[in-house]
């Protein structure tokens, strides 16, 4: 089943359209990735997800169902600006957002406690908003999103101001929720960070949907069977007559080829002619490089 369910949602802004007829599905307990660059629309789409904004046109499905008021409480959204009370404390923070959501105290107390734990934030809940740095803040932050484990978790630059440390600590997590059945919807601009956690992605530019899929069907959509052959040594065949791509590797030469079988005809005929290669890829383009690619063409 598909926990989300974007179809034909357009939203206008006087004479500019934000977003123009997008489509897509998000299935239930994955992490899609939301891309876009700046203006794309991506914002305007997830301020209509979360019924911050209405859309013009189209409509929303939440598992199944015309997204309602009723379905609010099943979803949890984790901002890119930061949205909390700067002089109230931590425990009082969390334990406010989390009744909004429709938590009993004791139920939002024993939550809080346990993500204290996971998170390494046992000595913070006295301590005030204004006083911690942005990547303390950020984890706060997280932590009111999940409290009543909505759901379709919606997550907007996440890692925003946390250290190496705390990022990996908060991918554990998001990982972990996954696992458990949450759909996460995630939007960043850090492509690297896309293709280590995501396994689908929808691309937005000037409020079109212009890709969408699973990553490694597209990562396979786009590349340009660029093939690497590391060699032993310096005994390697003449390639004076081709054209040769920087290789990761100082006895290796990349070459753009027409086919996979064409590079394994080239393989075979070498070690034929006795020419011994230690390892043969094919490198398939970064979601960064394909990023680029579509956006800098449609501009």
């Amino acid at each position: 089943m598909d926990t989300l369910g974007i179809k034909k949602v357009s939203k206008h802004y006087g004479n500019f359209t934000a977003v123009d007829r997008v489509s897509f599905q998000v299935p239930q307990g994955v992490i899609y990735g939301l891309l876009g660059p700046n203006g794309a629309g991506k914002t305007s789409l997830i301020r209509i997800i979360n019924s911050i904004t209405m859309a013009d046109e189209g409509e929303i499905l939440f598992c199944g169902e015309t997204l309602g008021r009723e379905h609010q409480a099943k979803i949890g959204y984790l901002p890119e600006e930061r949205g909390l009370y700067k002089k109230m404390s931590v425990q009082d923070q969390l334990e406010y957002l989390g009744q909004l959501k429709g938590l009993d105290a004791k139920t939002v107390r024993t939550r809080i406690a346990e993500w204290y734990a996971i998170l390494n934030m046992d000595e913070w809940g006295n301590k005030k908003i204004e006083d911690l740095s942005k990547g303390m803040q950020q984890k706060v932050q997280f932590v009111a999103t999940v409290l009543h484990e909505p759901q379709l978790l919606i997550l907007d630059e996440p890692f925003s101001g946390l250290d190496p440390v705390n990022t990996n600590l908060l991918k554990q997590e998001i990982r972990r929720l996954r696992a458990e059945g949450t759909t996460i919807l995630f939007s960043t601009h850090r492509m690297e960070q896309v293709e280590e956690i995501c396994e689908r992605i929808a691309l937005i530019n000037k409020g079109s949907l212009v890709l969408e899929g699973p990553i490694a069907d597209i990562k396979q959509r786009y590349k340009d069977f660029l093939f690497e052959f590391i060699f032993a040594g310096d005994h390697r065949p003449d390639f004076s007559d081709e054209t040769i791509h920087p290789s990761s590797r100082e006895q290796g030469i990349v070459l753009q080829l027409e086919s996979l079988e064409q590079a394994n005809t080239r393989m075979r005929q070498w070690m034929d002619e006795g020419y011994v290669i230690h390892e043969f890829r094919e490198i398939l383009p970064s979601i960064n490089d394909i990023f680029i690619k579509i956006v800098t063409t449609e501009a």
